[in-house]
């Protein structure tokens, strides 16, 4: 008997479990942690309890255990108010974290994961392919958006509405009203920002059921949804398969191919390389963004276009999207479902093709996301929705250098940015935030208000929100400022070039020149597990995880 084995059947384990009312009978059975990040601080998590219920109830009755845990439920809009939003990215891996101290420590078979805001998703990723027990995630849905006079109303126009003002700009109904009306249900931001984003990833990686995401809060879809699931982990236990199964390097190639087809958030990069990271594997996210850089977007959903996502939604979703890929991704891999991609796809018909368009009639020209490399960044990202002549993609002019997005937010209110500008905002990265706090969104919003942003660019170290897609912006630039890389050697008036048809930006500087620049060092304060993540974060190249590698 292994020492494993021993610890899983200890008297003591039945005595505690007994207490809680488990028999003997339930000892033998798959015992299945269902993985619960309700919180009553954000709206993104405040139906979870319920669909926590409705999955504990059917995982008994298909002859399984549940045992339902708590995570961290990081929000943008709520855990997002201290420390310029560093609490954030930060929250994704005390989520996993959380998960392997409460289901690995506790020797259980298999887990279901209630995934919902933006760092739940890749979170609930990160430990599955830590653990590597089986598992499946069931998508926490979109919120219901409001409307005023008719017109819909969401979270996306509070904030853009909110930032306009104080730049000039007219939102287009009072930001107070909007702020009364603009979400009327539990779930997440409604658009193709990061959440809805990820949520999409899941089911292209295979690890959620066909036709999950996106998906209404709280509908009926979703309850059942949920249900399915909740059957299907029981089954998983007893087939034993394992993510590392599903999460091979065709699944990677699919998820970056959906957030491509759908021109969706540059966060999925980091966080879908945070996931290969955490399978151990040696798959280059980066690198198969690159490949699959011809595939073109398919569907206009906000905010790169007027598509709404309960249009996306009826219109099939991610799996219309691979549906529309099929001929250019892996349909070989294994998903959740026992089958591979090929099977679940056979005979799908999609039932919006006017809103989910082919290949061969895109909404517009790949890729929605580049990767940009130079002297100025090993690795860059710029996202460009549809490319139809409105932002610019080729750009040359003089940096205008602020160490924090605040000292920039008051240039530009002051006018001192102007046409022609490569403004620049750095200290902003995984450690210089730390975890890429600072506010590098409102800046964008702020130029846009502005009216600068399709005659100046931006470049950050920091990161973007989903709802991101304003003039031409480089984020995520890497190495970032704090650890000396080129962004912070860069001085007023050093002229930046930025090309996306050569996959470039640059700096008119030689390699002497930069080599013996000062960089910036750590700027900001960081203290607690702030001041932990700094210490251990890795790069972006590894999805900035905090696991002991080798870089």
């Amino acid at each position: 008997m292994t020492l494993r084995s021993l610890a899983a059947n200890s008297p003591g384990r039945r005595a505690n479990w007994k207490a809680l009312g488990l028999s003997a009978e339930d000892m033998l059975k798959p015992k299945i942690a269902v993985v619960n990040s309700s919180s009553e601080l954000a709206i993104c998590y405040a139906h979870l309890d319920g669909i926590a219920a409705i999955v504990k109830e059917e995982i008994r009755k298909a002859g399984g255990v549940p045992f339902e845990v708590r995570t961290a439920a990081p929000s943008d809009f709520i855990t997002g108010a201290a420390k310029g939003g560093s609490y954030i990215l930060a929250g994704r891996d005390i989520i996993a974290n959380d998960i392997e101290v409460q289901v690995e420590a506790a020797l259980l078979d298999g887990m279901i994961c209630l995934t919902s805001c933006d760092k739940t998703p890749p979170g609930h990723l990160m430990a599955a392919a830590r653990l590597n027990i089986p598992t499946i995630l069931v998508i926490g849905g979109y919120q219901q958006a409001g409307e005023i006079d008719g017109e819909p109303v969401d979270v996306e126009d509070v904030w853009s509405g909110s930032v306009g003002e104080r730049f000039g700009a007219k939102p287009k109904f009072p930001v107070a009203d909007m702020a009364e009306n603009a979400i009327r249900g539990p779930g997440v931001c409604a658009g193709m920002a990061t959440a809805n984003t990820m949520h999409s990833v899941v089911e292209a990686l295979g690890m959620s059921l066909p036709g999950s995401a996106p998906v209404r809060a709280n509908s009926p879809k979703m309850k059942e949804g949920a249900r399915a699931a909740a059957r299907r982990i029981v089954e998983m236990v007893q087939e034993d398969l394992r993510p590392r199964t599903i999460l091979t390097e065709g699944a990677f190639r699919n998820a970056v191919a959906t957030v491509l087809g759908v021109s969706g958030s540059i966060n999925a990069i980091k966080h879908l390389q945070a996931t290969a990271i955490e399978a151990e594997t040696d798959i280059d996210v980066y690198a198969l963004w690159d490949e699959m850089s011809d595939v073109p977007v398919l569907s206009a959903v906000r905010p790169t276009g007027h598509v709404r996502i309960e249009q996306f939604e009826d219109a099939g979703g991610a799996r219309a999207i691979l549906k529309r890929l099929e001929g250019r991704i892996d349909t070989s891999v294994m998903t959740c479902t026992g089958k591979t991609l090929a099977e679940n796809l056979a005979g799908y018909v999609i039932p919006g093709p006017d809103v989910i368009h082919a290949v061969d009639d895109p909404v517009g020209e790949g890729p929605a996301i580049a990767i940009l490399r130079g002297n100025f960044a090993d690795t860059a990202v710029v996202r460009l929705g549809i490319r139809d002549g409105s932002r610019p993609e080729e750009f040359t002019g003089p940096a205008k250098v602020f160490e924090d997005s605040l000292e920039c937010l008051q240039a530009i209110e002051d006018g001192k940015v102007v046409a022609g500008d490569v403004v620049v905002a750095r200290n902003q990265g995984l450690k210089g935030g730390p975890a890429m706090g600072g506010g590098a969104s409102m800046v964008l919003f702020a130029l846009d208000a502005a009216g600068l942003a399709k005659t100046t660019a931006f470049v950050t170290d920091g990161q973007l929100s989903g709802l991101c897609l304003k003039g031409l912006t480089v984020a995520e630039v890497s190495p970032e400022a704090a650890t000396g890389g080129p962004i912070g050697k860069v001085r007023d008036g050093d002229v930046v070039t930025i090309s996306v048809a050569n996959r470039s930006i640059d700096v008119a500087l030689s390699p002497e020149e930069l080599a013996g620049r000062e960089g910036p060092g750590f700027r900001i304060p960081a203290s607690g597990y702030l001041a932990n993540f700094r210490q251990d974060v890795h790069p972006l190249s590894t999805g900035g995880v905090l696991l002991p590698i080798e870089e």
